[in-house]
């Protein structure tokens, strides 16, 4: 951990929660799609995800666009199936470890997720974990469709350290995608990146032996 460090930002998906992007780029690759993975990766997408994952549009109007856009009848169950394929468990390490920080630091979610997402990851925690909220674990949690800015708009940061006056170099920011720990450098937030293979548990808040 970096010394100095009072308030820590996480951000969700291959941090907290696992996921595996290869796993929607199949699903709708058997429905047919078979360049999903030009509309939508870790490192860019196209601007139809970023509506959704900034609240623009509804699911419907998601739904209804991702079929005009590639010329398929799919049905919005199909759709949303394929979507959140890439959601996978919830491992209780990691859930341990936001506990024990909780009486150390001051704790932040900061994700780009979305509506349809949401839903899935919530009743999955619920189902695995019984808790109601990821949202449980963190002084504040912050999703993209909800505040309307998504990483890496230093906007998103930009928010945080000002909603809940922190400073920037007491504060650190964790997340596996280099665009978002960059913008977060770019205005003296510390950061660590989660490279490929690496989590928390194993990297960063490693038991004292």
């Amino acid at each position: 951990m970096i010394k100095g460090i009072k308030h820590i930002i996480f951000d969700l998906g291959g941090v907290i929660l696992n996921i595996d992007y290869q796993l929607t780029s199949k699903a709708f690759k058997q429905l047919g799609v078979n360049n999903f993975d030009e509309l939508y990766s870790q490192k860019e997408q196209i601007q139809l995800f970023d509506e959704l994952e900034t609240g623009k549009i509804d699911n419907t109007a998601f739904f209804d666009r991702f079929n005009a856009l590639l010329n398929t009848s799919l049905s919005h169950q199909q759709i949303e199936v394929a979507w959140n394929a890439m959601l996978l468990d919830w491992p209780i390490r990691r859930l341990q470890i936001l506990q024990q920080l909780q009486n150390q630091f001051d704790l932040f979610l900061l994700s780009n997720t979305n509506s349809i997402h949401e839903a899935a990851f919530t009743k999955s925690l619920e189902q695995t974990h019984g808790h109601s909220s990821i949202a449980l674990f963190f002084d504040k949690a912050y999703f993209s469709h909800r505040l309307g800015l998504r990483k890496p708009d230093t906007r998103t940061f930009e928010h945080i350290l000002q909603k809940h006056q922190l400073n920037p170099s007491e504060t650190l920011f964790i997340d596996d995608s280099i665009q978002h720990i960059n913008a977060a450098d770019s205005i003296g937030i510390k950061t660590i990146f989660l490279d490929k293979g690496m989590t928390i548990e194993k990297d960063i808040f490693k038991p004292i032996s």
